[in-house]
C-alpha cells in the first residue's frame, strides 16, 4: 500500500510540475507577445506624433507657400505610412486636401478683394488725372508766357506718368484701358509710349515703317510699350540710350526695345515668361515691394488683345531685348485725310523756343570772311520758298510771344500719348522725331 501511495504522490507531483512548467512557458510567451505589441503600439504612437508635428511645422506651411509658388515642392511624410498605418495616412491626406482647398479659397477671396479695392481707387485717380489734363490744356491755351508754358509742359509730363501708373494698375486688377483712340501709325504709337515715361529723352527711335495699329489696340500697345520702355530705362545706366526699332514680318510687325543694362538670369527669365504669357492669374500680393507690375500688365494686355511680348533675347548692348509682335490682324493703314504732311521746318526745342528772338532777320547777302553765306535763326524758321509763307504773305522778322507759346504747345501735343496723326497746324511749327525726343 505504501509503495502505491508513493507512486501516486510522485505522479501527482510530476503532473503538477509539468502543468506549472507549461503554464510558465505560456505565460512567458504571452508576456513576450505583449511586450512586442506594446513596443509596436509605442512606436506607432511615436510615429503618429512625429508625423503630426511634421505636418504642422513643415508640410502645411510648404503647402501654403506652394499655392502662390507652383514650382515649389511640398515635403511628404517621414515614414511609409501606406504600409505602417494606411488609415492614418489617408486621414493626413484628407487634412492636407481640406487645408489646401480652404487656403486657396481664402487667397482667391483676398486677391479679388484687393483687386476690387485697387480698381476702384485707380478709377478715381484716372478721373482726377484726366481732369487735371484738361485743366493743363486750358491753361496752355490761355497763357503766352514761355516760362509758364515750360512749367506746364513739365506738369503735363508728370501727370502723364501718374495716369500711366494708375491705368496699368487698373488693367492688372481686371479693368479695361479706358481710352478709345483712332488708328495711329506705329511711329506715333512708339512716341506716345515714350511721352509717358520719366526718361523719355533717352529713347531713340530708329527709322519708321508703314502701317498703323487699329483703334481698339492702340491704347493697349501704347501702354505695353510704355511699361517696357520704362523698365529698360530704369534698369540701365542713365548715360545710355534705349534703342527702338521696327522689323517687318510676313504676318505682322515686331517692335524691338534694346537697353544696355544688366541681363536677366535664368530664374528671372522664367518668371518674366510666365507673366508675359498671360496664361496664369496674377496675384497682386506677390508683385514685390515696391510692386513690379510692368511684365504683368504687358502679359494681361497681350493675352487680351492678341499680340505677343517676349524678353528672352539678349540685347546687342549687353542688356535685355524686349520684343512686341503686333500681328497683321491688329494692323491697318492710316486714312489719307489723316496722314501727317511733311514738316516744312524742324521745330525748336523748348529751351530754344523760350530763348530771346532776334530783332530783325539777317540780310540775304550776309557772308563770312571766307565768302560763305551766314545762317540766322530767323532765316531758319522761314517756310520753304524764301520770305513768303504758304499763303504768299511775307514772314515776320521776329516771332511774337503768342507764336512762341503756340510752338511750345505744339511740341507738347506732339508727344502726347497715343494720339492719332493729324495734319500740322499752319500757325505752329512742326516737329521732327529728334526734337520730340529731346
Amino acid at each position: 500500500m505504501e509503495p502505491f501511495l508513493l507512486a501516486t504522490a510522485f505522479v501527482i507531483v510530476a503532473g503538477a510540475g509539468a502543468a506549472a512548467a507549461v503554464l510558465l512557458v505560456r505565460e512567458r510567451r504571452e508576456a513576450a507577445a505583449l511586450r512586442v505589441r506594446n513596443a509596436a503600439l509605442t512606436r506607432g504612437v511615436d510615429v503618429r506624433e512625429r508625423e503630426l508635428r511634421h505636418l504642422a511645422e513643415v508640410r502645411l506651411p510648404e503647402l501654403m507657400e506652394s499655392l502662390t509658388n507652383p514650382g515649389m515642392d511640398v515635403a511628404g511624410p517621414l515614414h511609409d505610412l501606406t504600409r505602417e498605418a494606411p488609415a492614418y495616412d489617408k486621414a493626413l491626406q484628407t487634412v492636407m486636401e481640406l487645408f489646401a482647398g480652404a487656403a486657396e479659397g481664402v487667397r482667391e477671396r483676398s486677391d479679388q478683394s484687393a483687386k476690387s479695392t485697387l480698381r476702384a481707387m485707380m478709377r478715381t485717380v484716372q478721373s482726377l488725372a484726366n481732369e487735371q489734363q484738361l485743366a493743363i490744356s486750358t491753361m496752355q491755351e490761355r497763357h503766352d508766357d514761355p516760362d509758364v508754358l515750360a512749367g506746364l509742359l513739365r506738369i503735363d509730363h508728370m501727370n502723364a506718368q501718374l495716369g500711366r501708373r494708375a491705368q496699368a494698375t487698373a488693367v492688372l486688377c481686371g479693368s479695361w484701358p479706358g481710352q478709345q483712340r483712332s488708328a495711329s501709325s506705329l511711329s506715333d504709337v512708339v512716341r506716345g509710349a515714350t511721352s509717358r515715361i520719366r526718361d523719355y529723352l533717352r529713347v531713340n527711335l530708329e527709322g519708321t515703317i508703314g502701317g498703323a495699329v487699329t483703334s481698339r489696340a492702340v491704347e493697349p500697345v501704347v501702354l505695353t510699350l510704355a511699361e517696357l520702355l520704362d523698365n529698360a530705362a530704369r534698369h540701365s545706366r542713365p548715360d545710355t540710350t534705349v534703342e527702338v526699332n521696327f522689323r517687318a514680318a510676313h504676318n505682322g510687325v515686331a517692335i524691338t526695345i534694346d537697353d544696355a543694362g544688366v541681363a536677366m538670369d535664368a530664374e528671372e527669365l522664367q518668371r518674366a515668361a510666365e507673366l508675359l504669357s498671360g496664361e496664369t492669374s496674377v496675384d497682386v500680393h506677390r508683385l514685390g515691394d515696391p510692386p513690379q507690375i510692368g511684365f504683368a500688365v504687358a502679359g494681361v494686355l497681350a493675352a487680351r488683345y492678341g499680340f505677343r511680348v517676349s524678353v528672352d533675347s539678349r540685347s546687342p548692348y549687353g542688356g535685355v531685348r524686349a520684343v512686341v509682335f503686333v500681328p497683321s490682324a491688329l494692323l491697318t493703314t492710316v486714312p489719307a485725310d489723316r496722314r501727317p504732311e511733311p514738316a516744312p521746318a524742324p521745330a525748336p526745342s523748348p529751351s530754344e523756343a523760350t530763348g530771346p528772338e532776334p530783332s530783325a532777320p539777317a540780310t540775304d547777302g550776309a557772308s563770312t570772311a571766307g565768302g560763305l553765306p551766314k545762317r540766322s535763326r530767323v532765316a531758319s524758321r522761314r517756310r520753304p520758298g524764301g520770305t513768303t509763307g504758304r499763303d504768299g504773305a511775307a514772314e515776320p522778322a521776329a516771332r511774337p510771344a503768342r507764336e512762341t507759346a503756340a510752338g511750345l504747345g505744339a511740341w507738347q501735343r506732339g508727344t502726347r500719348s497715343g494720339r492719332a496723326a493729324t495734319p500740322p497746324d499752319d500757325t505752329a511749327p512742326a516737329t521732327d522725331d529728334e526734337d520730340q525726343r529731346r
